[in-house]
């Protein structure tokens, strides 16, 4: 049997496979991936609904002591323009101690993460307590239609008797000042798309007319762009703040609490400025404009404009809540429609894993605190918990301070290869002490 690949050699082979999305193209990488469980002896196959689409399912069989575990995460990355980057975006390469390329963070980096330490279980004199199941799929940044999505609507048998999933996104370092953090994403906010359309009075463009399509979007987006919706504390922010609040100075600790005090939360956040910007989200249901259309010719007055608005809904919340909340915010302005939305976010995590996750974080890396997160974005989790599986994000990475998740979709993403290492070590530990959850 051949020497399992360090987690910077997986990362490196991973991201030389070009597998931005559109098109994709992850078979060539995911047969890579299959060609090293093969030679380590772990039971693989394809799932597909296309060909050149397809998603990886492997499974080292555990003593059955425990519930099996899921490893889970997407191989397709978006896309990136050599111009903008300093060093190859596909090249892979090392320098100063750094991995450079596409991927390195979302998720290349953390698939190289599973993958060295389910290759590392599979030798393992002593199986793990329960099966480790890993699953690599295609399209997560488009949709995940034939990926996630496709696995959990037509093959569900493959998720059988799971209770919990680890993926992404969470166990970057976060900073605080001098303070460290290590967030544990345990929720999600849900994705809908709103469109508002907007009717006024038309007429030709050399005529001054009142009331028109163009003039009421314009108030409304500056009604968007100027103005938050209501405030929402929900249980699992209120738990991450909490939590961050607890491991601050007293003088830190008193305002970041007062986030969770509604009638305070909007005034707090305008006077924290950008340091309270990650928390925003978190507190609000959220509409960003992204598209507008609306007019044929350039001499005419519009009657109708559209402006499709990209929502994220608070778990517990709802995508007809949030336009009630557009209404009432801009009331008059327009009609909303809801075109689409993603599957909802459970409304309260399932935390039994949370222990076992933040004991070997804080053993790890003592300096820093692990918190349990709301993200304002979503993943493919939303789909994995139709199937009542709690997804937690924890893809351990320690982090200096001029790598941080800003560098995700933009241009010189990379990880060190110290945060590689660190990440297998923290994620085999949680593997070898996985056992039986209380309750189950």
């Amino acid at each position: 049997m051949a020497d399992t690949p360090s987690p910077v050699e997986l990362l490196q082979a991973l991201i030389r496979f070009d597998t931005s999305n559109p098109p994709g193209n992850e078979r060539a990488c995911l047969e890579h991936v299959a060609g090293l469980l093969s030679e380590a002896g772990v039971e693989h196959r394809f799932v597909a609904s296309a060909p050149e689409r397809p998603n990886l399912v492997a499974r080292v069989p555990g003593r059955g002591d425990a519930p099996p575990l899921l490893l889970y995460g997407h191989v397709d990355v978006v896309p990136a323009d050599p111009a903008e980057w300093a060093h190859p975006p596909f090249g892979g390469e090392v320098i100063d101690g750094e991995v450079w390329g596409r991927g390195a963070l979302d998720m290349k980096g953390g698939v190289a993460i599973m993958l060295a330490a389910l290759l590392a279980a599979a030798r393992w004199e002593t199986p793990p307590a329960g099966d480790l199941v890993l699953m690599l799929t295609s399209d997560e940044e488009a949709g995940s239609l034939p990926g996630m999505k496709f696995l959990v609507e037509e093959h569900p048998e493959l998720f059988a008797g799971i209770r919990f999933g680890i993926s992404e996104f969470g166990g970057f370092t976060q900073w605080h000042g001098s303070h460290r953090f290590t967030p544990i994403q345990v929720a999600e906010k849900q994705r809908c798309l709103i469109r508002a359309t907007i009717r006024g009075k038309g007429g030709h463009a050399a005529s001054v007319v009142r009331g028109t399509a163009s003039g009421k979007a314009g108030r409304l987006l500056q009604t968007l762009a100027t103005r938050r919706l209501p405030v929402h504390v929900t249980p699992v922010a209120r738990q991450m703040i909490e939590a961050m609040a607890g491991a601050l100075p007293l003088h830190e600790r008193a305002g970041l609490r007062a986030l969770l005090v509604p009638a305070l939360t909007d005034r707090l956040l305008d006077l924290i400025g950008e340091g309270g910007a990650p928390l925003d989200p978190l507190l609000h249901n959220t509409a960003t404009p992204t598209v507008l259309a609306g007019g044929q010719v350039t001499n005419v007055i519009p009657t109708e404009i559209t402006i499709d608005l990209d929502g994220r809904v608070l778990p517990g919340s709802s995508p007809r809540a949030l336009v009630a909340e557009l209404e009432a915010l801009a009331p008059g302005l327009a009609e909303y429609e809801i075109v689409r939305e993603e599957p909802p976010a459970a409304g309260q995590p399932d935390l039994a894993l949370f222990p076992l996750l933040e004991q070997v974080s804080r053993e790890k890396d003592p300096g820093a605190t692990p918190i349990p997160m709301l993200l304002s974005g979503y993943t493919d989790a939303r789909y994995v918990s139709q199937l009542g599986i709690q997804t937690y994000g924890y893809l351990p990475m320690k982090l200096p301070r001029h790598i941080t998740t800003k560098l995700v979709h933009a241009a010189d993403e990379r990880v060190t290869v110290d945060a590689l290492e660190f990440g297998v070590d923290c994620l085999g530990e949680v593997l070898r002490r996985y056992e039986r959850p209380t309750g189950s």
